[in-house]
């Protein structure tokens, strides 16, 4: 099932991105630029608010949603990004040259997954898997009072 939630975060690059500014949580839309296994890739620019709260705090929560199917992703966001990388994320995507110069205008961020939930409607009874990847543990979520002993 882990796989297939990386798989899913491959697929479905649109995410909605959780930080906090003070005590208020904040959503916006984002795009995972790219992926090396657990750890998702973002671009943005040092005038937006968004980097300004991920400095702040870094604690984000992510969703992707597609076809009855989630997948919800936590952890700590860092700049610590690979020159290289950040090249390969401003030559590979069609928005970021129209809106910038130059790939070091921006600011890039990864989000190496401490926590993932695997959440999938469509079978009965529904799926949905708690994978730890600090602790190395999984585990199944609850789906519903029909399935509570299953």
């Amino acid at each position: 099932m882990f796989d297939k939630a990386i798989q899913f975060l491959k697929d479905n690059k649109e995410i909605a991105l959780a930080t906090c500014e003070g005590n208020l949580p904040k959503l916006r839309i984002f795009q995972i630029m790219k992926q090396e296994g657990h750890v998702l890739y973002f671009a943005t620019s040092a005038q937006k608010a968004v980097y300004k709260e991920l400095r702040q705090n870094p604690n984000v929560e992510i969703l992707a949603y597609a076809d009855n199917i989630s997948v919800r992703c936590s952890g700590m966001v860092n700049f610590n990004v690979e020159d290289d990388v950040k090249r390969w994320i401003y030559d590979n995507n069609a928005v970021l040259p129209r809106l910038y110069m130059s790939y070091d205008q921006m600011e890039y961020f990864c989000l190496p997954i401490a926590e993932m939930d695997y959440y999938n409607l469509s079978p009965t009874p529904p799926v949905f898997q708690h994978f730890d990847l600090i602790a190395g543990e999984t585990g199944n979520g609850f789906v519903g009072e029909r399935f509570k002993n299953n």
